[in-house]
């Protein structure tokens, strides 16, 4: 069983042929480059840990305050249980149409001093206070704080103006972060996401690399809720192209929308208004190998050209928002007198360039291919990435890995 998920007040949806669990890239022959740690995860960096709250609750048009419910929280603790132990952190926007608080801090002192934690847009303000209570019952002694709380957008599916997220859901999240597997897709500040037109959410991979005789990890998770079907390329292939139908639709035109995109037999009308998904993604990178903070805001921004190979061009409606961390070098904000500290020479970083591209691009197919069909607000329905055309499409492109042909 993957750990680290709590689902809050589950209302069954309606099992569909495009159900889909557990399943990850890799298992539908999709060529990944790089070696991977024993989790493809994350937390394959030692310490690092994950959670999830999940709430779904609710169908059928969409009543402020009351649902549905398709959203949630998702934290990333870097030191685990330790919350006296700053880690080295850099912090990179592609596209600024978001938020990830706390960041400024980041930015000025090269570090981050607590968890990572990741919701709906109009959440943040609650996740961010929560973890500061959080903080206070764990007997954390500080005089202020500034945590990191990202967000992308679920209003689609989601009742995001009715605030269901509430301070009990982050502490779940973080009381239940564990390590190993990471339950991926429709969980946590994923559940109601939405990316390339298919159903989004939370996804992570990992790639380990070896400089001068050590190992080192590089570990990446994706709350991923963004860009447009056409664009979207896996392993190079035009997969948004060859698979142009299974768009998003309303099983009912909501009130005030008479030529919204209705779903057919075959999912995906022919309604002449487009269900247009504002999307964002949120990267989060971690590494066990020794960064200084310039280092680790060179390593952030190659999370972007993994975001490139998937087909995003951070168009103007998208917040794309990045934070990597280190977590070696432990007790250099807390000791007296000068701190020692260990760097990898520029020189020698290269391949940790390439292992986050890497992690980066296998994060977010990860998150297309666990997340499951999702009926939402509004009987808002998004469908999930269909694995059986994923695995035709590259073939036909002699793409498919361990294929015959």
């Amino acid at each position: 069983m993957r750990a680290g998920l709590l689902v809050v007040a589950m209302t069954t949806i309606a099992a569909t042929a495009f159900a889909q669990t557990g399943t990850r890239a890799r298992d539908l022959g999709v060529p990944l480059e790089g070696a991977s740690g024993p989790h493809n995860a994350i937390t394959d960096v030692a310490g690092v840990l994950v959670g999830h709250t999940t709430i779904i609750r609710g169908e059928g048009p969409r009543v402020i305050g009351e649902g549905p419910v398709r959203t949630g929280v998702t934290a990333i603790l870097p030191r685990g249980r330790d919350l006296t132990d700053p880690v080295f952190a850099a912090w990179f926007t592609l596209n600024g149409n978001g938020e990830m608080t706390g960041t400024t801090w980041v930015e000025e002192s090269g570090f981050l001093e607590g968890p990572v934690m990741i919701t709906n847009t109009h959440s943040v303000g609650v996740v961010r206070d929560a973890v500061i209570d959080w903080f206070v019952q764990r007997g954390r002694r500080f005089f202020w704080a500034l945590p990191v709380v990202a967000e992308t957008y679920d209003g689609g599916l989601n009742d995001i103006n009715g605030f269901h997220v509430r301070p009990e859901h982050a502490f779940q999240a973080l009381d239940g972060a564990a390590g190993g597997p990471v339950v991926e897709g429709n969980v946590g500040g994923g559940t109601g996401m939405i990316c390339h037109g298919f159903k989004g959410g939370i996804g992570t991979a990992s790639r380990v690399v070896d400089i001068g005789g050590a190992s080192y990890t590089v570990g990446v998770l994706v709350q991923c809720n963004y860009g447009s079907r056409e664009l979207l390329r896996i392993a190079g292939a035009p997969v948004g192209r060859a698979i142009g139908d299974l768009l998003p639709c309303y099983l009912t035109a909501p009130a005030g929308r008479p030529n919204a995109r209705l779903c057919d037999g075959g999912g995906g009308g022919a309604s002449p208004e487009p269900v247009e998904p504002l999307g964002s993604i949120i990267i989060v990178v971690a590494t066990d190998a020794p960064l200084l903070p310039h280092q680790l805001a060179r390593i952030v921004k190659r999370t972007s050209l993994g975001l490139g190979k998937m087909g995003s061009i951070a168009s103007n409606g998208s917040g794309d928002i990045f934070i990597a961390f280190s977590t070696a070098n432990a007790g250099a904000d807390g000791a007296d007198g000068v701190a020692g500290l260990s760097m990898l020479p520029n020189a020698q970083i290269s391949s940790l360039f390439l292992a986050t591209v890497q992690a980066t691009e296998e994060a977010i197919i990860n998150a297309l291919v666990a997340a499951e069909t999702m009926t939402g607000a509004d009987g808002l329905r998004v469908y999930a990435l269909p694995h059986d055309r994923l695995r035709s499409v590259l073939r036909s492109h002699n793409l498919l890995a361990g294929d015959g042909r």
